[in-house]
């Protein structure tokens, strides 16, 4: 299986589990780069937080970095979308949120809902970035 579909599928694992502000773990809570960074774990991609990560006043370049540093590359805009691939959308100016395409679903943390969900497509806010895991790595 490669590498995408199997981060896809680590993080349809998550779904349910609930939401915390800065959480990292599936039991206690997650929230949206929390979902990334715990299926990436999932399938040998240790990833690392973002440097001074928050709800509002983050930049593109910060998760640009931190994508790098995930081991992922960045997609043009026009990219065929992948399973196991991560988006960056913008919700509101300078409020960045992060979600796993799972093909079918985008999984993400649902502060209002307190839970990690599968929605169906499409984003419901401007994606930004669209990274792929590089195969083969980790």
């Amino acid at each position: 299986m490669k590498d995408g579909s199997r981060l896809a599928a680590a993080a349809r694992a998550l779904v349910g589990s609930p939401f915390r502000m800065h959480g990292r773990d599936p039991t206690t809570g997650l929230d949206c780069v929390g979902v990334a960074v715990a299926a990436l774990g999932h399938i040998g991609r240790p990833a690392p937080v973002p440097c001074d990560y928050r709800l509002r006043g983050g930049s593109l370049a910060q998760f640009d970095g931190w994508a790098s540093a995930c081991g992922l590359e960045r997609m043009e805009e026009f990219a065929v979308p992948a399973p196991g691939d991560i988006l960056l959308c913008e919700a509101m100016p300078q409020q960045f949120h992060v979600m796993v395409d799972c093909g079918d679903v985008l999984v993400h943390a649902h502060v209002s809902l307190g839970r990690v969900v599968a929605s169906p497509s499409p984003m419901p806010c401007p994606a930004r970035r669209r990274w792929r895991l590089v195969e083969g790595q980790g």
